[in-house]
């Protein structure tokens, strides 16, 4: 076992940056490249790959924002919550739609499949961390209505695991509390 300090230090530190404070530049497509091979460094049972990427530069992200704002009120969502949810495509520059797509599968539930595309998500924000870009993981109403999915080339049996932001940090960001690991903890003999 060869013990790597800088990198428990990164995971023991790690920080989401808010999508609203991130702005250009953005990593360009080698580098978004190289996030995408580290993202998808996740377990994989049975090596189904049951996810895939849409990279939606300014222009998608701002056909986005068109498209949840006039999906909200069709839909029913809160005006306050529509715009929110629109204000985050309009103002960003580089999204990356991580789409579970579960492959059929004796052996492999799922759930399985599903989990294996939010460590997806989940790689793809440290990846981009780790490489001095400011990153958060979102979802939200988008993620979840029939015709946003449709709109982005989803098949039916897709589903948006999360929508990650990536840019440059142009603040630093808030501390927030922490999890009491040992109210969650319980040690078994």
């Amino acid at each position: 076992m060869t013990p790597n300090p800088a990198v428990m230090d990164f995971l023991l530190t790690r920080r989401s940056r808010p999508a609203k404070l991130l702005v250009p530049p953005v990593p360009d497509h080698d580098q978004i490249a190289t996030l995408l091979t580290a993202a998808a460094r996740v377990p994989d049972h049975g090596k189904l790959e049951p996810w895939r990427f849409i990279v939606m530069g300014r222009g998608a992200c701002t056909q986005m924002a068109e498209t949840v704002s006039a999906r909200g009120p069709t839909s029913g969502i809160n005006p306050e919550k529509c715009a929110k949810s629109a204000r985050s495509f309009a103002d960003a520059h580089l999204i990356v739609a991580v789409v579970a797509s579960p492959k059929p599968s004796d052996k492999i539930p799922e759930i399985e499949q599903t989990l294996s595309a939010g460590a997806v998500c989940l790689g793809l924000v440290n990846a981009a961390l780790a490489s001095g870009w400011g990153a958060n993981w979102l979802s939200g109403w988008p993620a979840y209505d029939a015709f946003i999915l449709k709109t982005l080339g989803l098949a039916p049996h897709e589903s948006v695991a999360g929508f990650v932001h990536i840019g440059t940090s142009s603040a630093a960001p808030p501390e927030r509390p922490r999890p009491d690991i040992a109210a969650l903890t319980t040690w078994q003999p």
